[in-house]
């Protein structure tokens, strides 16, 4: 699902005062053709629920199992999809480009 920039941070905001514990990726770089540009956010709930996109959904799932990782111990990752790398053609990406998106937790 799409958002608005502000709904991304509204969402984590709304689900942190819930006491849920939520992370935030964000698309870092993008080269080629990637499916959502520089900037796209997707907000993810320790529930697993979430607001945003960060590739139009050819990737998200594999990115929401990395953001409960990265609210589990804290500590931020970079993923890299591309038609380069395996993991692109298992989560779907054989469109071609190659995308980085930066996970984090909020505290």
């Amino acid at each position: 699902m799409l958002a608005a920039d502000d709904e991304i941070l509204r969402t984590a905001l709304a689900w942190h005062a819930q006491s849920v514990q939520v992370a935030i990726a964000t698309v870092v770089e993008t080269w080629g053709s990637a499916p959502r540009p520089i900037g796209s956010q997707l907000v993810i709930g320790s529930d697993g629920r979430f607001v945003g996109s960060v590739s139009g959904g050819c990737i998200e799932a594999d990115i929401i199992t990395e953001a409960l990782d990265v609210i589990a111990d804290g500590q931020p990752r970079l993923r890299e999809f591309g038609v380069s790398d395996e993991t692109a053609w298992r989560a779907g990406l054989s469109c071609g480009g190659r995308i980085k998106i930066f996970v984090e937790r909020v505290d």
